[in-house]
């Protein structure tokens, strides 16, 4: 289970960048299969300028869950990504754990 204090860091990272007139992304593991090497509701905040906090793969997968982030902000679209063994990306990036992890990667938006 996620640690209650991890995730609120993270979301408190996320609120400062964003209050400073940062683009934001939030990526959140929403479910998982097998081997996985971070539960369900895992996050990781990315801003604009490439900093990061959090984890959604243990190192496996985030730094292309960061790209994907980075567009995400550009585009503004929110994205679901998929990362498993039968997916051949994922042994590229280094998720060969034999699970599988879906993350949701969207833009936080509001009045700043």
């Amino acid at each position: 289970m996620l640690n209650k204090d991890e995730k609120h860091s993270t979301l408190e990272t996320a609120l400062s960048w964003y209050e400073q007139g940062l683009n934001v992304a939030i990526a959140t593991v929403i479910s998982t299969w097998g081997s996985s090497p971070r539960p369900t509701g895992s996050q990781l905040v990315v801003n604009e300028e490439r900093q990061f906090e959090g984890s959604v793969s243990g190192g496996c997968v985030e730094t292309a869950v960061i790209e994907e982030a980075m567009d995400v902000m550009h585009t503004g679209l929110p994205r679901l990504l998929s990362y498993g063994v039968s997916n051949e990306q994922a042994w590229e990036v280094g998720l060969a754990c034999g699970g599988q992890i879906e993350v949701y990667v969207e833009p936080l938006s509001g009045d700043k």
